[in-house]
């Protein structure tokens, strides 16, 4: 009876369980087969021995069946695949792979065909264009009385040159970092903009020392100007500076004419901005027609065929090996960055390239020499740093001499003094087959014409400028002066005193007798702070300064007192120094000054406001942020970034690298210089001269 009722509820469990299409399915294979066990733990004979057991799962199957519908399922009776193996699943995966590559880069190259095909015109496109009469033939006037060009053939050629052909009228001297800044920065359409300059190009200063020696091409480091001045819709004139006229604000120029003759013209400004840069300075120093300089695209293809020339004839078979070590001896006068990264690359060049196409005895007998006069290379450069670089020259085997002068540079040798270990000076020499001076900055010819108009330029290096970045002595806001040409004043003390005396005169109060509390002095340092920024770091704790100076502690500062206070401060502020990345911050500076004063003209204008500070008045004093230091020195490279120092090797160099990348001027010279770096890696430099 006990059976036959066990019997029935599992008839009952397989009639309402989910699992019973599976059980009906298994009933119907042959009479052979054995049925699966439901449980783990069970062998075939579960549901004879353990029948208690079973019962209890089956009717917990039967209730749960009771709250979700039953799911049919079907087993398969087909065999399963036989698995590939290993080496033909990896033989698909790269045939698909590789596949799918071909049609992406054959898509792209049918891509760039196509588009390729578009930059063809067949059609002419010259049409009838308006040309102003003044623009033929300009009025004449002016000092020398010269044609003054007012209009330009260009005036007309759109709709958006024709809008702005009355504009305010914005002359720029030069196409260095700090013109090319302030003409990004600009807003199109709210100046008439000219800029003049000898080249017709921009060039990325900082990876000069590439091109002398092949690492990168000349063309990768250069952008077309006349691309970034058609952004605003501005006037390119290749041509060279030779004065200005501040009283009839005319700037003069000159130009080679069609027969090869100077000719000479005005162009007048209503905002003349000055950035024809600085020449390299020479101290006094004779035979500098025997060596190199590094400023420009030329000089780089000087040094790469001076350099590529002297190998060539270390080849010679009628050379001596005496000529042939002078030949390979290389010579860099000056350890600052130029220098520095110049010698470094030249290394790289003989070290990795020369065994490749020269013959290997060449290798054995260059030598490159470093002369600085400090007592550390990169002496702007954090001190660790300094030692870091010399260390890795070190081990490159480039001869760094410290606290060394050049005297003289002779065709075949140069010429250094240097003091002894018992402090005698004495007179050294080297042979060398190439120099390469590079011992700062001076003023160009330019510059030194129109500091002698003003009593007040008495730096000889540069043109001082107020922190408004205006030339100190011209009108105000009519002339600005930006990059290496130019030098912010730092004359803290005396700019406050007149502030001062004047203050106390139109109080009736006599300025030697005058006496500030402490809340005046706090608005005197604003005043310093928002006229001269670069003092903010030296005015943090005014308390401490009120009572450092406060020499007879009577609470109070009297003239002479706070005199001292301010040359103390003056003593500290050193200046800006002369690098592309100052400059660059001073053009982006004049872009946003003049988009913010060309907004406020209208305003000006109606209620008739002429005169005063300007500047002043509608925009801040200029404040330089240094964004950090870095240096590539030979498979390594080297990085300060306030008082943040780094130095390493090919990761650093990479670093370096990158950096560079992002500052390029434009997607056109990143691609030239990711080409170029590539075409090293895969196929050297290209040691040719031509």
């Amino acid at each position: 009876m006990m059976h036959l009722r066990q019997a029935a509820s599992l008839s009952r469990a397989a009639k309402f369980s989910p699992r019973s299409p599976f059980q009906h399915s298994r009933s119907l294979r042959g009479p052979g087969t054995q049925p699966r066990a439901l449980f783990s733990n069970g062998g075939p004979s579960t549901f004879v021995k353990r029948p208690q057991l079973a019962a209890t799962a089956t009717l917990q199957t039967s209730r749960l069946s009771k709250h979700r519908a039953p799911i049919l399922r079907s087993v398969s009776t087909k065999p399963l695949p036989a698995p590939r193996s290993r080496l033909l699943r990896f033989v698909w995966r790269t045939a698909t792979t590789l596949g799918v590559f071909v049609l992406i880069s054959g898509g792209l190259v049918v891509s760039f065909f196509i588009y390729d095909a578009t930059t063809y015109k067949e059609e002419v496109v010259a049409t009838d264009i308006p040309v102003s009469e003044l623009a033929l033939n300009p009025r004449r006037g002016g000092p020398k009385n010269l044609p003054i060009a007012d209009y330009f053939v260009d005036d007309d050629d759109c709709s958006e040159n024709k809008a702005i052909k009355h504009k305010p009228k914005l002359v720029i001297l030069g196409t260095g970092w700090g013109s090319v800044a302030l003409l990004k920065q600009l807003n199109p359409g709210d100046y008439h903009v000219t800029v003049v300059s000898p080249s017709n190009h921009f060039l990325f200063t900082p990876m000069l020392p590439s091109a002398t020696v092949g690492t990168l091409e000349l063309r990768s480091l250069v952008e077309p100007v006349r691309k970034i001045v058609r952004r605003v819709h501005g006037h390119f004139m290749k041509a060279m500076a030779e004065d200005v006229d501040f009283s009839e604000k005319l700037v003069e120029v000159s130009a080679i004419g069609p027969n090869g003759e100077k000719q000479h013209f005005y162009l007048p400004y209503d905002k003349l901005v000055i950035g024809v840069g600085s020449v390299t300075n020479p101290h006094g120093v004779k035979g500098l027609e025997n060596c190199h300089f590094l400023k420009d695209i030329n000089d780089a293809r000087l040094i790469r065929n001076s350099i590529v020339r002297n190998l060539e004839t270390a080849c010679l078979p009628t050379t001596s090996d005496e000529e042939r070590r002078r030949l390979l001896s290389f010579v860099v006068s000056g350890g600052g960055p130029t220098g520095v990264e110049f010698a470094a690359e030249l290394y790289d060049m003989l070290n990795e390239d020369l065994c490749n196409m020269f013959p290997r005895i060449l290798r054995n007998e260059i030598s490159v020499h470093v002369i600085q006069s400090r007592s550390h290379i990169l002496n702007t450069y954090d001190e660790a740093l300094s030692k870091y670089a010399e260390t890795r020259f070190a081990h490159d085997q480039v001869d760094v001499q410290t606290n060394a002068r050049v005297k003289e540079v002779q065709p075949d040798r140069i010429l250094y003094t240097q003091k002894d270990e018992s402090g005698k000076t004495v007179t050294k020499e080297i042979p060398m087959g190439f120099c390469l001076w590079s011992t700062g900055v001076a003023q160009t010819d330019f510059s030194k014409r129109l500091a002698a108009k003003f009593e007040h330029q008495t730096n000889l290096h540069a043109l001082e400028t107020d922190s408004h970045l205006r030339i100190v002595g011209a009108p105000l806001g009519d002339v600005y002066a930006i990059g290496d040409c130019s030098t912010v004043q730092n004359n803290v003390s005396d700019n406050i005193i007149s502030f001062l005396r004047t203050t106390a005169w139109e109080k009736g109060k006599d300025p030697e007798k005058m006496h500030i509390h402490y809340a005046e002095w706090r608005d005197v340092a604003k005043r310093v702070k928002q006229r001269f920024p670069q003092a903010a770091d030296h005015l943090r704790r005014l308390d401490r300064l009120f009572e450092q100076y406060d020499i007879d502690k009577s609470g109070t500062l009297d003239f002479g007192e706070l005199r001292e206070l301010l040359l103390q401060i003056d003593s500290k502020l050193t200046s800006l120094p002369a690098t592309a990345q100052r400059a660059h911050q001073q053009g982006q500076y004049l872009g946003r000054k003049f988009n913010k004063i060309a907004q406020a003209a209208p305003g000006m204008t109606l209620n008739q406001v002429d005169y005063g500070d300007l500047d002043d008045a509608v925009y801040k004093a200029f404040e330089y942020r240094h964004l950090g230091s870095l240096a590539y020195i030979g498979n390594a490279a080297i990085f300060d970034w306030n008082g943040w120092h780094l130095s390493g090797g090919l990761v650093a160099v990479y670093l370096w690298r990158s950096v560079y990348f992002a500052q390029s001027v434009s997607f056109r010279t990143r691609c030239l210089l990711a080409m170029d770096w590539s075409k090293r890696a895969l196929f050297g430099r290209d040691i040719m001269n031509f």
